[in-house]
């Protein structure tokens, strides 16, 4: 479990900051909003408990908006997809920003209404 607020180093908060602000790689690189958390998670994921966590959380929620992406962009067949890709888009985007903040802060973010896959 991650450690209280208080006892969580600055360099292990910064890095789980980093596993959620990594998503918007996906800006630049294809996949990049689950290559980003997975990268930082298999790379600190012994060292930093606060960072392996939240790493794990960014992980599950991209792969999770990855999902409500798909499911939007073939619902735009029946013309609701439409309103549901800005949607998805806004919260991803939303609630990435809202994650980064809180991990910087050394607090332990859930992100509402995903799936979570890795554990």
């Amino acid at each position: 479990a991650p450690a209280p607020v208080s006892q969580i180093p600055p360099a292990e908060k910064q890095w789980a900051m980093f596993s959620h602000l990594s998503a918007f790689t996906t800006f630049l690189i294809p996949f990049g909003s689950l290559l980003g958390p997975l990268v930082m998670y298999l790379i600190k994921k012994h060292e930093y408990p606060f960072g392996s966590d939240q790493a794990k959380e960014a992980l599950n929620f991209n792969i999770s908006c990855l999902i409500y992406g798909i499911i939007s962009a073939v619902l735009c067949f029946v013309f609701i997809g439409f309103l549901l890709l800005p949607a998805v888009f806004l919260f991803w985007f939303i609630l990435t920003i809202i994650a980064t903040t809180k991990a910087n802060d050394g607090i332990v973010y859930r992100y509402p209404l995903t799936i979570r896959l890795v554990h």
